[in-house]
């Protein structure tokens, strides 16, 4: 017996003397690293614990595509409890999300608890996230345009679009992270805008916050946003339109007009809420009409998103130029 052994793990202790069990014990070590390897990749690629990671891996014999998928739905299903438990709970902060893609455009605002999670990475992700939707769900309408069109989406509406590429309703987006991050949170409204030839679209983002995260999809984030559409006249040569944009969507955010106004509105005080006839915030001494007309700009609609305002919010709703008179516009001069 003591020979046999001897045969079987070598002369001495410790040794293996068959090149069998060697190979088995060689390989279980590399299947070893092989799971580490894999729950590494699992856990950077989801970003779920390490235990739940772990889990997924060893319910699935190690299948990574089975993992990840079992992975998501339980996170879906934690994520769906956790959201009908906390859906009274007040969220006000968050962040507003500004994408521009050639003649269109997008703002939304998602809401959080607190500023403390609005400044989170997957926080960030999901804002771009409802952007990027918006925008695909909508690229058809923004094509041969002979108008400027303006659409207003609520919560019920935005709720019912989905995430780029994966396909996943916006509202079960929401969710997962509310799983994740542990707080309320509310897709409350979004603009998407787009101009025909001829016209261009100004933005603005205040209180701007990197992203936290690399992303392909260009989201610019902040407490209050602001898009102004508007017309290139003929003397308008040599005006750039990208800084003439940004400057009037910096009045946009900083005046907080109510309505659009005329240029034959008389230029009045710091109480005056028509766009036009505001003191231009960057050159006080002149109206915003007297500055554009003398840009060659002209100014058709705007909108202005601020994190957490209190306001009655529009159905969803299109706003087209008809004859020069915008419909369903700003509220009416």
């Amino acid at each position: 017996m003591q020979r046999a052994a001897l045969g079987v793990f070598g002369a001495r202790s410790g040794q293996l003397g068959s090149w069998p069990l060697a190979r088995l014990f060689h390989a279980g070590l590399q299947l070893l690293a092989t799971n580490k390897e894999l729950l590494l990749r699992l856990r950077k690629k989801t970003g779920y614990s390490f235990m739940n990671c772990k889990k997924a891996l060893e319910t699935f014999g190690n299948d990574f595509e089975q993992a990840e998928i079992w992975l998501h739905k339980q996170a879906q299903k934690e994520g769906w409890s956790k959201a009908s438990k906390l859906q009274g709970r007040k969220a006000k902060e968050g962040l507003i999300g500004v994408l521009q893609e050639g003649n269109m455009a997008v703002m939304v605002e998602v809401n959080c608890e607190t500023d403390f999670v609005a400044r989170n990475a997957r926080f960030h992700q999901l804002v771009q996230q409802v952007a990027a939707g918006i925008m695909v769900h909508h690229q058809d309408s923004g094509k041969q345009l002979t108008t400027y069109v303006k659409r207003c989406l609520k919560a019920e509406d935005l709720s019912q679009l989905r995430t780029v590429p994966e396909g996943r309703l916006l509202s079960d987006q929401v969710a997962l992270a509310i799983g994740k991050l542990g707080e309320n949170m509310v897709l409350r409204r979004a603009a998407w805008v787009a101009v025909p030839a001829g016209c261009y679209i100004g933005s603005y983002v205040h209180g701007s916050l990197p992203t936290g995260a690399p992303s392909l999809i260009k989201v610019a984030l902040g407490k209050y946003g602001a898009l102004v559409i508007c017309e290139a006249l003929a003397n308008s040569l040599g005006t750039s339109l990208v800084d003439m944009g940004r400057k009037l969507g910096q009045h946009v955010v900083g005046m907080a007009p109510l309505s659009l106004g005329t240029l034959d509105d008389e230029p009045g005080g710091d109480t005056e809420t028509k766009m036009l006839a505001q003191s231009f915030l960057l050159d006080p001494n002149l109206s915003l009409g007297q500055y554009v007309q003398h840009h060659g700009i002209s100014v058709l609609d705007f909108v202005r998103f601020e994190c957490g305002e209190d306001i009655e919010l529009p159905g969803a709703q299109e706003s087209r130029e008809e004859d020069g008179i915008p419909l369903l516009a700003s509220p009416p001069a």
